[in-house]
């Protein structure tokens, strides 16, 4: 399973600037300690692999935010396909494929 996952801590315990960056950070430090395939980009964390191992990586993200911050939000989606792996790139890659050269459909 491919899970994209939003983590945001709010509250008196938001880092000095009143961000979060901190907690975030945390939140990130334990999906990349899991071993499991993983992408961060502006909005999202991506994790891949089996249900049980996602969700218990995920639970420890929250875990670790929910530690410095009174209330943490969570924002999950979730792409099921039991059987399939190395979807985290394969997607993307179907898409260039798509695209074509230059970025352009098949041009």
């Amino acid at each position: 399973m491919l899970v994209a996952f939003s983590i945001s801590p709010s509250g008196p315990a938001v880092d000095e600037t009143g961000g979060v960056t901190e907690a975030v950070a945390a939140a990130i430090r334990v999906v990349r300690e899991s071993g499991l395939p993983n992408e961060t980009n502006a909005m999202f964390t991506n994790i891949e692999g089996e249900w049980d191992e996602v969700m218990a990586v995920v639970k420890m993200a929250v875990d670790v935010v929910a530690e410095t911050s009174p209330r943490v939000g969570l924002v999950l989606k979730a792409d099921i396909r039991p059987g399939r792996t190395g979807q985290l790139a394969a997607k993307v890659e179907r898409i260039e494929q798509a695209l074509g050269p230059g970025g352009q459909d098949g041009a």
